[in-house]
């Protein structure tokens, strides 16, 4: 960096020069000691230069060289801890250490971002997160009983009263002070800009998960996310409680803003902020925001970002050797297992804070309950769920948090998660297929439960805008559900193929059918004509087999070979038929009474069940669909319409002989039951999934040749395509229903 002054003076250059001498003698091959007053120069100062982006790169690439001697990373780690304790102690009040703990944390995340991405060796030996052996003896932390990590006013100070921290470290020491911050102060109009740079450290230094592969080993190296699994649970509580209460109240960029020193005057890009946007990508700041003049609306930077590290922290799972002398290199799942993730248990734990009930099941909870208002939880929900990291939260508490599933189970207005989730599988084609099978899930879990199954056909919706097949008027919310439900598996049949789609929406079906009431005319069409495309399907591979077959006789291997692959397909295509045939018994067997569309529909297409009647895997349950047809079809007759019969004609005689109907002769199957479970090791799926969503909204970018944790040539936020392997990924953490007899 051959520009910069070899030995500027403090006293006699420019503003502009004292920023220039203090970043370039940051990066460069000089150690300042701990005590310097380095370092209150570097933090205090408003950083207001702007570099050409060669010099920025050189600037990161010679911070890359010379931090294994200077250690700088490690020591300003140790001052934005120190900063961020003092904020803690004056509640977060702007003053000169709160600038300080803003420079600090800003300077800290693009320099570490650099290091990380272009890490070299496995254990990302370049971060350095150690003093010297001559420092370290001076220098230390020290942890303070249940109040965890304490650190003087100032270094000064601290260095003289307190001795080495022994088994503590720089990255316990700093995620402490980091979560702390967060954990312990609102976000105001004074603090908003520290909580924003602070999440953004938080994603930065948490993605040193991309640099190992999707399935975790005992090997990995994640220094700070494992430091802040091994926080005290009442700090993860107060974590986990502050990023969702900023999801739910979505904080605005404070107009007083600017006013921080850190920004320049006129509103420029800094020193600092060139090194963010030209060498490190990193865009994610409140200043791009404020500037923001698109007329978008106003935006929640901080809200993203909260979300995003919640995200991550829940899914996050350490991989531990059961017995450390096996060799690493040949591990089997047996060989391993997964420490507990604190976070997950906070967010499973959490309770409404409307509601303060005994736990009169005697459950055990570890640590302080989380408490959080699940009425706004749920309003928030319903209005974001068309972002996919809202759908992945929503995901994460109907699945792991009981008291939050019971909260929306019992809503009367369940159409406010509802109808963004069917309008979002209505239009499939246009989300990424993680999505999809997210929500189907979604709906599989809420169908699980027999008083959600019956009061979705209690809510009536005067219209459907966004539905544009046909004008929905007066429907149900279940009908609609029913509608949009067969209509993704139409789409999956023609675009996806995807057996486990397929399952996951006719489980959903299943468990809603026996509570069907006054199922809509076009609902009850859907349903029969899902059969009739089934049955197509169904014949077409059957009448494939049988021509392979005759074809490759000479050749018995090829043959054998060729028609195991149909004959798979066509199981897969007998067990959906099956399942829609048991659906519709179930809604003939228990709420016929109530739905004389359904029976009409039935009539009206006959014919198309007439093929599998003598079928051995179709016969008993077509024994009383036709039990059915034969009843009805006999009060027809009976009445005897010389002048023809009319669509209201037929459906007034149905209405009346549903009155009488008492189900003689009618076989009673086992009520169809699906019920959803996570495979083994949903961490395969999840941990990668989260990081793409967080790289396609966090506004920076990784460096791709460095990404192990899923392949470098998709997008991070890819679209549904026609093949079947783009969408594999997706299946290794998603369960599949699974019949419960």
């Amino acid at each position: 960096m051959g520009s910069v002054p070899s030995t500027p003076r403090w006293s006699s250059v420019r503003p502009v020069d004292t920023a220039e001498y203090l970043i370039c003698t940051f990066v460069g091959e000089k150690s300042f000691p701990l005590t310097s007053d380095f370092w209150q120069k570097l933090l205090e100062l408003p950083l207001s230069l702007q570099w050409p982006s060669h010099r920025v790169r050189e600037a990161c690439e010679l911070f890359a060289k010379n931090n294994y001697c200077t250690r700088h990373l490690a020591k300003i780690l140790i001052h934005l801890g120190q900063c961020l304790q003092e904020c803690i102690s004056t509640s977060g009040v702007p003053s000169t250490v709160y600038t300080k703990a803003v420079n600090a944390v800003y300077i800290s995340s693009v320099f570490l971002k650099y290091l990380i991405e272009n890490a070299k060796s496995e254990n990302i030996e370049e971060l350095h997160l150690s003093l010297d052996e001559s420092e370290a003896t001076q220098n230390n932390f020290s942890s303070d009983g249940e109040n965890g990590y304490v650190v003087a006013q100032t270094v000064d100070a601290f260095i003289k009263n307190f001795g080495w921290w022994g088994d503590q470290n720089i990255e316990n020491f700093v995620m402490h002070c980091v979560l702390s911050y967060i954990g312990t102060l609102d976000v105001s109009s004074e603090t908003y800009l520290l909580h924003q740079e602070l999440l953004n450290f938080l994603l930065i230094a948490m993605s040193t998960q991309l640099l190992s592969g999707p399935s975790p080993r005992p090997k990995d190296v994640n220094p700070f996310i494992d430091a802040a699994m091994a926080q005290e649970s009442s700090l993860v509580g107060l974590v986990v409680r502050r990023l969702l209460l900023n999801y739910i109240n979505r904080p605005r960029i404070p107009l007083n803003g600017v006013s921080y020193s850190i920004f320049s005057e006129e509103h420029q890009p800094g020193v600092l902020q060139r090194v963010g946007s030209a060498a490190a990508n990193f865009v994610l700041l409140p200043f791009n925001y404020l500037v923001n003049s698109s007329g978008e609306g106003p935006r929640t930077p901080l809200t993203d970002s909260s979300l995003q590290v919640l995200l991550i922290l829940i899914h996050y799972r350490k991989c531990i050797l059961v017995d450390e002398s096996i060799a690493s290199d040949s591990l089997l799942k047996e060989n391993t297992y997964f420490s507990d993730n604190p976070y997950c248990k906070a967010l499973e734990n959490a309770r409404d804070i409307e509601f303060d009930r005994v736990d009169i099941e005697g459950n055990a909870h570890n640590g302080p309950l989380v408490r959080l208002p699940f009425a706004s939880l749920f309003d928030t929900l319903g209005m974001f769920l068309a972002d996919e990291t809202s759908v992945l939260l929503l995901y994460s508490l109907v699945h792991g948090n009981s008291d939050f599933l019971e909260y929306v189970l019992v809503r009367t207005d369940l159409d406010t998660l509802l109808m963004p989730i069917l309008e979002t599988l209505y239009n499939a084609s246009r989300r990424t297929s993680n999505q999809i099978y997210m929500l189907l899930i979604i709906l599989l879990i809420l169908s699980q439960d027999s008083s959600f199954n019956a009061s979705i056909h209690k809510l009536i919706l005067p219209s459907v805008p966004w539905y544009k097949e046909r004008l929905l008027h007066q429907t149900s919310l279940g009908s609609l559900m029913v509608i949009i439900l067969i209509r993704t598996v139409k789409y999956n049949l023609s675009k996806l193929r995807d057996v486990y789609l397929h399952t996951n929406c006719l489980a959903t079906l299943a468990n809603m059918a026996p509570h069907a009431h006054r199922l809509s005319a076009y609902a009850s069409q859907r349903l029969v004509s899902l059969f009739d495309m089934l049955s197509r399907k169904y014949t077409k591979l059957a009448e494939l087999m049988d021509a392979k077959m005759h074809i490759v006789k000479a050749n018995s291997l090829e043959g054998d070979s060729i028609t195991e692959d149909l004959s798979t397909e066509l199981h897969i295509y007998t067990d959906f038929l099956r399942i829609v045939l048991e659906i519709l018994n179930a809604t003939l067997t228990y709420a016929l009474p109530r739905n004389p569309e359904v029976v009409y529909a039935i009539m009206h297409r006959q014919e198309v069940f007439q093929p599998f009647k003598n079928h051995p895997r179709f016969n008993e349950l077509l024994e009383n669909i036709y039990n059915v047809l034969d009843f009805f079809n006999s009060r027809m007759d009976a009445q005897g319409m010389n002048g023809g019969w009319s669509v209201e004609k037929v459906l007034q005689v149905i209405i009346i002989n549903c009155r009488s109907w008492r189900g003689e002769g009618m076989k009673m199957f086992t009520q169809l039951r699906f019920t959803y479970e996570q495979e083994s090791h949903p961490e395969e799926f999840f941990i990668p999934y989260v990081w793409q969503l967080v790289l396609s909204r966090c506004g920076f970018s990784f460096n791709a040749s460095t990404i192990n944790l899923f392949p470098v040539d998709q997008p991070t936020e890819k679209q549904n395509s026609d093949s079947e392997e783009e969408l594999s990924k997706a299946q290794n953490g998603e369960l599949i229903a699974e019949e419960a007899r």
